[in-house]
């Protein structure tokens, strides 16, 4: 079993790194293995809609959002990572996840997905759930915990600090390992995935 996890924040081993890392211990002691990708300091390309993907597979673009899109059969969990900015998450892991989700929701469906935000202050709910819509519309089960995924402070310093942040990080990776194992075990017993209807997209315009 393997976890994806995204780190959205600009600083490579900042106050979200150390929440995500904090998770990752958990899930290494149950022998889950984990890989952490930081999107960097330079812009991610945004979706612009041109449906490429849904006849190749995975994005036009050649860059991280293309080379994951690839590789989504490696992994079991998708766990997203960001400060907080202006109560919303970082402009780079929407732009990120904006283009990993589209067009691969029999891929992720049956992943499980969860959300890590870090603030000085507060937005972390609002930012929280902006990251956890992606998993919603997916089929993906969202893992809870103890408390909405939130780690406070100003430095990475300030976050270790944050007992209670890093205990429902912790708290996190028990739900995560062990919903995990509930999967696989379901699997070996011949559980069978849930099977969907054809998808039904419609708006809501009607002729008169």
């Amino acid at each position: 079993m393997k976890v994806l996890l995204i780190n959205g924040s600009p600083n490579e081993r900042g106050c979200t790194y150390t929440a995500l890392s904090e998770l990752a211990a958990t899930l290494h002691r149950h022998d889950i293995a984990t890989e952490l990708v930081y999107l960097g300091r330079q812009p991610v390309a945004g979706c612009i809609a041109c449906m490429k993907c849904f006849e190749t597979g995975h994005c036009f673009r050649d860059d991280a959002v293309r080379a994951l899109q690839q590789r989504l059969d490696e992994f079991d969990a998708i766990v997203l990572g960001s400060p907080v900015y202006y109560g919303n998450p970082t402009g780079q892991i929407l732009s990120f996840a904006q283009r990993l989700f589209f067009c691969k929701e029999n891929a992720l469906a049956g992943k499980l997905g969860a959300s890590v935000v870090s603030c000085r202050r507060g937005g972390a709910s609002a930012a929280f759930e902006a990251l956890n819509q992606f998993f919603t519309i997916s089929n993906m089960p969202v893992v809870p915990s103890q408390y909405w995924n939130s780690v406070h402070g100003f430095t990475p310093d300030d976050v270790r600090r944050d007992e209670e942040g890093l205990q429902t990080m912790r708290t996190l990776g028990e739900n995560m390992a062990w919903m995990l194992r509930s999967i696989d075990a379901a699997r070996r017993d011949g559980i069978a995935a849930p099977r969907y209807e054809p998808r039904l997209r419609t708006h809501f315009i009607r002729p008169e």
